[in-house]
């Protein structure tokens, strides 16, 4: 500690301390803006980094990555930078890291999530499970991929709310990703109709309002993406896939373009479905309670009468 005093008196002594200082202000200042430059840049040029890397894999999410490593990378660079404008500095660094052993434990420890949620963040960015934009469901919750940075995903939910999620956990669930892949989404729609009810007639307009629906694909559409349709087959079908307890469930299954679709879809079909089981006559059960009231049997009845009477 005195030699670093007497440094420090003899950098003083020279004038050689403030001009260290002004060059460290200096290297702050062009570390912060060379790290803006590279985020812009890389940001601008995103397409062009695309096609010069030549890979179908690369997009925004690994963009992401890359930006936040570059900048990163630059700032460490201007700290070390920084730390040898003063030589002093190295015997303190020396000391503090040979003295670091209980302290560094208790760093290690404490800093173990930390570390878990970069490395997994560079895997999710590196294997891409999941994209920036990507639909997915996890944890029960269904939303849009919105940003994954090297601690958090960060995931909005179709009623607008963010789901911040470490990358630690997130890399541990089981994710259903409606976009990786092929784009068309297989959608269903159950439906009880009353045991009195007509089979067939259910059916018959199950698929008639289903087929007349906008967003659900017909052969045409569907024939780009599933192989080995017969000609005219849309794929659509009612299924009984129940006998429950007061209703027959049926079940019809469709395809729409995607998952977005794919919701708003069945709650138009549920709803057609309906008014035309009304309109002709399907029934669709609900509970009901039916309530017996039994009489005493007259021999009863004239007996307690009779019991009256006496007394």
């Amino acid at each position: 500690m005195i030699s670093l005093l007497e440094a420090y008196i003899s950098d003083i002594a020279n004038g050689t301390l403030v001009l260290r200082l002004i060059v460290a202000a200096i290297g702050l200042v062009v570390m912060y803006i060379l790290g803006r430059l590279a985020s812009k840049a890389i940001d601008r040029h995103y397409e062009a980094l695309v096609d010069r890397l030549g890979e179908r894999g690369v997009n925004i999410t690994a963009v992401n990555l890359m930006r936040r490593i570059v900048v990163l990378s630059i700032y460490l660079m201007g700290l070390m930078f920084i730390i040898s404008l003063f030589p002093s500095l190295n015997s303190i660094s020396i000391t503090l890291l040979a003295g670091a052993g209980f302290a560094g434990i208790v760093v290690g420890f404490a800093a173990q999530k930390v570390v878990g949620n970069l490395l997994s963040g560079v895997a999710i960015s590196v294997f891409q499970p999941f994209r920036i934009g990507d639909y997915v469901t996890i944890q029960g919750e269904y939303g849009r991929v919105e940003d994954v940075n090297l601690q958090y995903t960060i995931i909005q939910t179709w009623e607008n709310k963010r789901l911040v999620i470490p990358n630690a956990v997130i890399s541990e669930q089981t994710i259903q990703n409606w976009t990786i892949g092929e784009p068309p989404v297989y959608w269903t729609v159950d439906v009880g109709i009353s045991y009195d009810s007509d089979i067939d007639l259910a059916r018959k307009i199950m698929l008639e309002e289903t087929r007349r629906h906008p967003d659900v694909m017909g052969y045409e559409q569907l024939a780009r993406y599933r192989r080995g349709l017969a000609h005219g087959d849309d794929e659509i079908r009612v299924r009984v896939i129940e006998l429950a307890d007061s209703a027959v469930v049926m079940r019809v299954g469709f395809w729409v373009r995607d998952r977005p679709t794919a919701f708003a879809t069945g709650c138009d079909i549920r709803e057609a479905i309906k008014k035309r089981f009304d309109a002709e006559g399907v029934e669709i059960p609900f509970p009901y309670r039916t309530i017996v009231y039994k009489m005493p049997r007259p021999e009863k009845l004239k007996e307690e009468l009779g019991e009256g009477g006496a007394s």
